[in-house]
């Protein structure tokens, strides 16, 4: 890992926790307090008031999305020139791939309680109806339709027994 990556996440709260919010008709949701408290840590408002900016969008490979505080937008880019400068060809063409897959994300604020409107494409695209669930991944949030998780096949046994017990608190049948 590169200098920049250790400095920047080595400062940095991580992201534990998971949860289950309900989506409202025009995508509005709210992140589970434990990770919101992370995200708040990650990204204070200069002002000193509740909320923030948190980023959403597609997972590079499943069909769920990841939200992350601005603050890791730089360690996100270098991560990827990494990867990057890692499968140049002998002609000094590279991957473009790597960093479409991964450079997507729209800016969206949330408030004190943590509720953001979920961007459209992104959650048109990971398939999230009237839940979603949270599941944090140490440097980011991974969010999805608690049925696709479950659906998906490498998905780890703990998320998805996670996204089944919320689920169930919640009297949601899935």
């Amino acid at each position: 890992m590169c200098a920049l990556c250790e400095v920047g996440v080595a400062e940095r709260g991580e992201y534990q926790g998971s949860g289950l919010g309900l989506v409202d008709d025009k995508g509005r949701v709210a992140i589970p307090a434990s990770l919101r408290a992370t995200l708040a840590q990650n990204a204070p408002r200069a002002d000193g008031k509740d909320g923030g900016t948190v980023i959403i969008g597609v997972h590079q490979r499943n069909r769920c999305l990841v939200a992350y505080d601005p603050g890791f937008v730089a360690v996100l880019k270098s991560r990827l020139d990494m990867r990057e400068a890692g499968h140049t060809a002998d002609d000094g063409e590279y991957d473009y791939n790597i960093k479409r897959r991964g450079a997507n994300g729209e800016a969206v604020p949330f408030d004190g309680s943590g509720r953001f409107i979920m961007p459209g494409f992104p959650r048109f695209h990971a398939g999230i109806g009237a839940h979603a669930f949270f599941w944090g991944v140490f440097d980011y949030i991974e969010i999805w339709d608690p049925k696709t998780l479950i659906d998906t096949e490498d998905a780890p046994d703990m998320m998805k027994s996670a996204a089944r017990f919320h689920c169930a608190e919640k009297g949601i049948s899935l």
